[in-house]
């Protein structure tokens, strides 16, 4: 979402929405990260596009964690239930661990660009043979 377009805040009624945003944006960005750790050892499976694409994708993200914060506060904010400050805490931590695991896929991102196939591509011979001397994985 793009800083210039407001944000909509939602009504309390419409937690169960956005807590399952929260829930089924953290389930892929995990099945995310666990693909994108399996090519850890085989970076030159990936090419620059398909990492730009998860770099976008997840900060955009991130983007989104920042409005499930601002939203969960301003509920909170509005004297809610026993039962809706139980879910209200809920979707924090769950909202927090999304944090946490886009920021880790994010920093995986990184650390495989270093080895896509557009990258040994880009390689003149002398440093592929460099490479392959001493014994650094392409």
């Amino acid at each position: 979402m793009p800083h210039s377009e407001p944000v909509n805040w939602q009504p309390i009624t419409l937690m169960p929405l956005i807590a399952n945003m929260i829930a089924g944006a953290l389930t892929d960005s995990r099945d995310q990260l666990g693909t994108l750790t399996q090519a850890r050892a085989r970076p030159h499976v990936l090419d620059d596009a398909t990492i730009d694409r998860v770099d976008r994708v997840y900060g955009e993200q991130l983007e989104f964690v920042d409005i499930y914060t601002q939203q969960i506060r301003r509920w909170r904010s509005e004297s809610p239930s026993a039962d809706h400050i139980g879910e209200l805490d809920r979707m924090e931590k769950q909202n927090q661990e999304l944090r946490a695991v886009t920021a880790e896929v994010l920093a995986l991102a990184r650390e495989l660009r270093k080895g896509t196939i557009d990258r040994i591509m880009g390689m003149s011979d002398l440093e592929l043979g460099l490479q392959a001397v001493l014994g650094k994985s392409l």
